[in-house]
């Protein structure tokens, strides 16, 4: 009997020599099986599995599959993060952000427990360094009480020194919820979920067409660049970095576009690993469109610091020798990447030399650890961001859906998850069920 999924980056053909005429066979089977579902999400990080898994949880009945482009999930930003499980301060009160990141801080602890998936409540604190942070802390704490984040409190600075001894700050916010996770981890314990409960997962799957077919019951064929092929009912794509790339294939807007940032971290020497127990944060500058440096705690006992944010001269440009000319020029020359430089310049110019002289970095280090100098940290990972512009230079912060024009299949059953913001993979689980419900309300299910 053949296997369920015919997958060539899962099944491998083992036979003896000579037997090439059945291998070959084989393959040519696999290749040409029509595999069809009901629901087919593109994209294998920790929001377009945990999307399928919560589908196929609540509609056993489907057939359902996940189709990602690498070798294995949660590849990019699912798996280049700095590992925060956030407990929903920052964001404004009353909106999707604030709600799906409490809904989704409890969820995920509550999944953890059940799964025995390693975590730490290391806690984070908010810390202030001079009276105009602590006018904005202040703030930041009444927003934190309106979106009720559990158990948070103002410290004063003797209250900084119980919490993290080496840390200077005059007044701070305690989170002591919020905890540190591997989220690839966690994305490989969703598709678990969702292979036990009769999904597929095809790897190496990569799209680069959406077709239309004369099956009235399947009417949309995903095509990778290998010539693979999947048909489904409906399709929901969670491309991440390449989420606009993805809609503009079924004939959607360009906006809002995604330009890549890349947050370089910077490690901290074993034998000062001692220093930082938790999360230690800054008080965000409102003028700036990014949070800063700060120290974040492994859960393999190292400790990161930073990010800064540069552009990546790839959507998954890892490094400074990682580039695409064409994906280069198609962020420069964005009108809305170009209103957002001119705004920020300054800043742009101060993040490019951080991440050159690793002494500008450590000096930010320094407001919050003096201790700390330039021979106790190395350069270390990278991750990027897929920032979502609209043509303004305005961040989008919100969700974003987005069907394509017209009538067609490729408008009628497709949706796009165009943006699922940080903290994405904290509410990963609360998105999910906020994706389901919108499959559901737009494609009947």
């Amino acid at each position: 009997m053949l296997p369920k999924t015919l997958n060539r980056s899962v099944y491998t053909v083992y036979s003896p020599a000579g037997h090439g005429v059945f291998n070959s066979a084989f393959r040519y089977f696999s290749q040409n099986v029509k595999r069809k579902y009901d629901v087919v999400v593109v994209g294998g990080g920790i929001v377009g599995t945990a999307s399928a898994r919560e589908i196929l949880l609540r509609h056993p009945k489907l057939k359902v599959a996940v189709v990602e482009k690498e070798p294995k999930l949660a590849f990019h930003q699912s798996g280049h993060n700095s590992g925060v499980i956030h407990a929903g301060i920052y964001y404004k009160p009353g909106s999707l952000k604030a709600k799906l990141c409490v809904q989704g801080l409890n969820l995920s602890y509550k999944y953890f427990d059940e799964k025995n998936i390693p975590y730490k409540k290391v806690g984070k604190l908010i810390v202030a360094t001079n009276d105009i942070e602590v006018t904005r802390l202040n703030d930041l704490y009444e927003r934190s009480l309106a979106n009720n984040v559990p158990d948070v409190k103002l410290v004063d600075a003797e209250g900084i020194k119980e919490i993290e001894p080496y840390c200077e700050g005059i007044k701070a916010i305690w989170s002591p919820h919020t905890g540190i996770v591997d989220w690839a981890l966690v994305t490989q314990y969703y598709a678990k979920d969702f292979k036990n409960a009769g999904g597929d997962v095809y790897l190496n799957f990569e799209v680069s067409k959406f077709e239309e077919t004369e099956d009235a019951d399947y009417p949309t064929l995903l095509r990778s660049k290998t010539n693979d092929t999947v048909q489904s009912r409906y399709i929901l794509t969670c491309g991440g970095l390449q989420s606009d790339k993805i809609a503009e294939l079924t004939g959607c807007s360009p906006l809002p576009k995604v330009v890549p940032f890349r947050g370089e971290y910077l490690l901290l020497n074993p034998d000062k690993c001692h220093m930082v127990k938790g999360n230690i944060y800054p008080v965000p500058d409102p003028r700036f469109p990014f949070l800063g440096v700060h120290f974040t705690p492994r859960m393999d006992g190292k400790v990161w610091l930073g990010p800064n944010a540069v552009l990546a001269f790839k959507r998954e440009g890892y490094s400074w020798s990682d580039f695409n000319l064409w994906e280069c020029l198609d962020a420069l020359r964005f009108p809305g990447f170009i209103k957002m430089g001119w705004k920020f310049m300054g800043a742009g110019f101060q993040e490019i030399a951080k991440s050159a002289f690793i002494p500008l970095q450590v000096k930010e280090l320094q407001k919050f650890i003096p201790e700390i100098q330039e021979y106790d940290v190395q350069r270390g990972p990278a991750g990027v961001r897929a920032q979502a512009l609209d043509n303004d230079g305005n961040l989008v912060d919100d969700f974003v859906f987005d069907h394509g024009k017209g009538e067609s299949a490729l408008s009628r059953n497709i949706l796009h998850c165009r943006n699922a913001p940080s903290p994405g993979a904290t509410s990963s689980l609360a998105i999910a069920k906020m994706i389901a419900d919108k499959i559901e309300s737009e494609f009947n299910i």
